[in-house]
């Protein structure tokens, strides 16, 4: 947990059950709140012109969603919306802003957070300009094994279906298919019942 919930609801934190499609803020929203997921799966996405969702980032349990948005004065450039059942944390910006002025080592620990996501990020979007389609995947898959602070070798499951790692590395269906089955043959990744492990 980043912060932990008693210490949240000391200043004033509230939870919140959602569902699945729910919508905790959409792009173009001024940011108010600092939310935490206590439980469940939340992505950040974005839709093209043509519609098409691209999925910049999905958090679980632990994880700030955007709190980034609460240190300048701009609105929320994603959505963030409910993939299953989710319990989150939610506390009002002016108390998230007490909250770190008085406790400075939590301060650090969410700069430090956002310097791990801001590495992970230009990894990850390094990796998404390639031509390569195995180089994007790898590069998703990475990213979003770094969440799970567990760096053995397939110890991370792959919470996504062939559909969202289209939307995250912005490749068709079949060559996301396709990619996969060669990086298990090359001992990348394995696939148990029909989920990727790395």
């Amino acid at each position: 947990m980043l912060i932990s919930e008693e210490l949240l609801q000391s200043y004033g934190a509230e939870t919140e059950q959602l569902q699945p499609s729910d919508v905790i803020f959409n792009e173009g929203d001024t940011p108010r709140q600092y939310y935490q997921v206590k439980d469940g799966r939340i992505k950040l996405n974005h839709y093209d012109a043509d519609g098409k969702e691209l999925i910049l980032a999905v958090l679980h349990s632990g994880l700030s969603v955007c709190e980034l948005m609460l240190f300048i004065d701009k609105n929320y450039p994603v959505n963030a919306v409910v993939m299953e059942p989710t319990t989150i944390i939610k506390l009002p910006t002016r108390n998230f802003t007490r909250l770190l002025d008085e406790h400075p080592l939590i301060s650090r620990d969410i700069n430090r957070f956002l310097s791990e996501r801001l590495y992970f990020k230009f990894i990850m979007l390094r990796n998404n300009t390639s031509l390569r389609p195995e180089i994007r995947i790898k590069g998703a898959l990475e990213y979003h094994k770094s969440f799970s602070y567990n760096p053995e070798k397939f110890s991370f499951e792959v919470p996504f279906t062939r559909q969202q790692l289209a939307s995250i590395t912005g490749l068709r269906v079949e060559t996301v298919v396709r990619t996969v089955k060669k990086l298990e043959r090359e001992g990348y990744l394995k696939i148990i019942n029909r989920k990727i492990y790395v």
